[in-house]
Parts: C-alpha cells; structure tokens; sequence
C-alpha cells in the first residue's frame, strides 16, 4: 500500500511539473465529456418539450374531419364532399373494437357571448362529457359537465379563461349566466390556463353539451343536416392507432357509399403517429449529438496518450535508472498508467462537474414554447463514465507498457 501511495505521489509530482502541459491535456478530456453531456441534455430537452406541447393537447388523440370523395382516385378535384353526422358517431361508438374513448364536436365560431359586463366572440364546441378524458380541458375553479347536463340538454357552459377577460373582467364567473346569441347558459366551471404560454385554443373556447348544442346551434352549411365538425378518438391502446383508424375508415366509407381504400377520401390526423415520427427523429439526434461528442471524447483521449509517450521518451534515463536501482516491470507500468488514468478521471470530474453546474443554472432560466431546458441524461452520463474508463485504460496502459519494456542499459545509454 505504502509503495502505491507513494507512486501516486510521485504521479501528480511528475504532473505539477508539467503544468501547461497537463493542464491542456486536462482541457480536452473535459471538454469532450462536457460536450457530450450537453448536447444530448439539448436534445432531450427539445424532446420533452415537444412532448409537453403534445400533452396540452391531449394524450393519444385523433382526429378525423369530414373530407372529399374522389371521383378518381387520386385527385379531388371533381370530388364531392361529405359531413360527419351524429349518426356516424353514434355507429363508430358502438362498432368499433379498438376505441377507448370517443367525441364528436359541433364547433360554431359565429356565436356571440355577452354578460352583463361585457361581451366577445369565441368558439363554442358542442362536445361529449368524455371529451374531457380525450383532450387536456383542466377546470378549475367549478366543473366539466356530465352525462345528465347532455342528454337533458341543460344549457349550462365552460368556458376558457382567455374569453373571461372580456366577459366577466376581475370577476367569478362560475354561478353566473351568459348569452349565446341571445340564449341564456349558466356557467358551471372555467378552463384553467392550458400551455406555457396560455396560447392553446382552448384558452379561448366556450364548452357546452353536445346534444345542447345539437338542438340550438346547429351546423348551417348546405346539405349539413345534423352534422358535425369532427370527431376525436383514442385508440386503446397506442400501439393499436392503426387498427382503430381502419375501423373508422370502414365505418364512415359505408355510411356515405364509398371504398375505405380510397385514402384521398378521409382527413385525419393521427398525434401518436406524430409522436412516433418525431421520437424518431430525435432518437436520430441524439445518436448524432452522442457521436459528435464521443468524437470529442475520444480526441482527448488521443491527446492523453500522446501526452504520455511524451513524456515516457522525455524521461526514458529516468526510467532506466529506476529500474537500474530495482524497480519492477509493475513499478513502472503501475506509475505511467497511475498518471494517465488520474488525467483521464480527474478531467473527465472536471467536465461533468461544470456541464452539471451549467445545466442547473439554465434550469433558472424561462425556457421558450416547445424547449425545456437541457438536462443531464442518465444514459449518456453512464456513457461518458464508461468512455472515460476505456479512454483512461488506454491512455494509462499503452504508454506504461511502453515504459516498464525499456532495457535499463539501453536507457541509460540514451541521451
């Protein structure tokens, strides 16, 4: 024990004498690690904040919206369009195996809402109880409507917080009424602020049964009996979205008489195919981020072992007097690669300590809309230990080998 101690004494001696030298050395193990760090965190933070702007939407949602039937395939031009209707919701709801959840929407954006403080335009969607468990609609303070306020038509609303700063101006609005185009409603909660930015739709939207909706603000689009705007859904599982938007698609083909291989015929927009894309896109950046920087690791690591064999050729009397005096083959190798494993782990501190520190300070700061901030990754830290490991296995050994095989006479005998 005493003589490693000793031998790591006389390492760091060896290094102090080098400061410069070390120092830039050090430099290059630790930038490779902070740098390898740091741009996986920033992808991982774009990744989640890609996902956070997804989960203001909704968890698993699709959409589909009333589209075009192609008279040929492939063009829709001359096609003729078709609407959703109550009806079509009712037999995907009761059909389709693959559901979880399903809502149509009757959106109107020509309703007029007035309080007696004040009054302003905004979306009214007539929507199902369940569309709550479907998209991110938080109601706080009050509460979202049930089954019973939709099939007694009770005209009853909920409404964004955005449209509350011109109705009901520093005011509780839950227990009072407003007008929808001259029709009073009771206000039964409000949408708490959805987004970081308070800049999601819904903010400025008025929620209001479905069948309320049905009866006293119908769609007016020609041939538009009973329609509606779209339909949200979520499959049951995620991995069975394609399942569940064929069984759509076969539903609504038969209804309005058209081929559900004719995909020019439907509008959908598929968030979990989204979501899979883009995890795949920043699965990709991360393995480019990672190589960027275990390319910068591993040139510090170069620089370790040329540093290394420097100083083996700067100090091979040395060596060889060592060695003349009755040190071991061990003796040397232990010493060498005592040193360039201490440059490797203590540089390599060094980097992850600074990269820490830097990643907690932007945690202060406010991140833009879709970006979090960057944040350590544990799999990639454990890369780095482990590239810091091999690097400093390398940078140790292969110099220290070269090293303890000098001849005594030989090195002596070198100028």
């Amino acid at each position: 024990m005493r003589v490693l101690l000793d031998i790591v004494r006389q390492s760091l001696a060896t290094l102090w004498a080098h400061k410069l030298r070390s120092f830039l050395t050090m430099f290059g193990i630790a930038w490779g690690v902070g740098s390898l760090l740091l741009l996986v965190g920033l992808g991982e933070g774009f990744r989640s904040g890609q996902e956070k702007n997804l989960a203001n939407l909704g968890q698993d949602i699709m959409f589909i919206f009333p589209g075009r039937i192609p008279a040929v395939e492939g063009s829709l031009v001359s096609g003729r369009p078709y609407f959703f209707t109550y009806g079509d919701y009712l037999a995907i709801r009761d059909e389709a195996k693959s559901l979880r959840t399903i809502s149509p929407v009757l959106n109107r954006e020509d309703i007029r809402a007035v309080s007696e403080y004040g009054s302003t335009n905004g979306q009214v969607f007539g929507v199902a109880p369940v569309y709550d468990k479907i998209r991110t609609v938080p109601v706080g303070p009050g509460r979202w409507f049930n089954d019973e306020d939709s099939t007694e038509r009770r005209r009853v609303a909920v409404v964004g917080w955005e449209l509350l700063k011109n109705i009901f101006p520093g005011r509780p609005a839950v227990g009072s009424s407003i007008l929808l185009n001259g029709m009073s409603f009771d206000i039964i909660g409000v949408v708490a602020k959805v987004g970081r930015e308070g800049n999601n739709g819904t903010n400025a939207r008025i929620f209001i049964p479905i069948e309320t909706m049905r009866m006293l603000f119908p769609l007016k689009a020609e041939n538009a009996d009973d329609a509606l705007s779209f339909i949200n859904y979520q499959p049951i599982t995620k991995e069975q979205h394609e399942r569940a938007k064929a069984e759509v698609h076969e539903i609504i083909a038969r209804r309005h008489g058209f081929d559900p291989k004719v995909e020019d015929s439907f509008n959908d927009w598929d968030t979990i195919e989204n979501s899979i894309r883009v995890g795949k896109i920043f699965n990709a950046m991360d393995w480019f981020l990672g190589v960027v920087g275990m390319v910068t690791l591993g040139l510090g690591a170069i620089g370790i072992i040329n540093i290394m064999l420097v100083s083996v050729t700067e100090r091979t009397k040395e060596i060889g007097l060592r060695k003349a005096l009755g040190a071991t083959h061990r003796n040397i190798l232990t010493q060498f690669f005592v040193e360039g494993a201490f440059l490797t782990a203590f540089s390599g501190g060094i980097g992850l300590a600074i990269c820490v520190s830097f990643v907690t300070l932007l945690a202060q700061l406010p991140a833009p809309e879709g970006f979090d901030t960057p944040r350590i990754v544990p799999a990639s830290a454990v890369a780095a230990i482990l590239s810091l490991m091999v690097a400093g296995i390398v940078a140790g050994l292969y110099p220290a080998r070269k090293a303890a095989l000098l001849q005594p006479v030989e090195a002596l005998r070198q100028e």
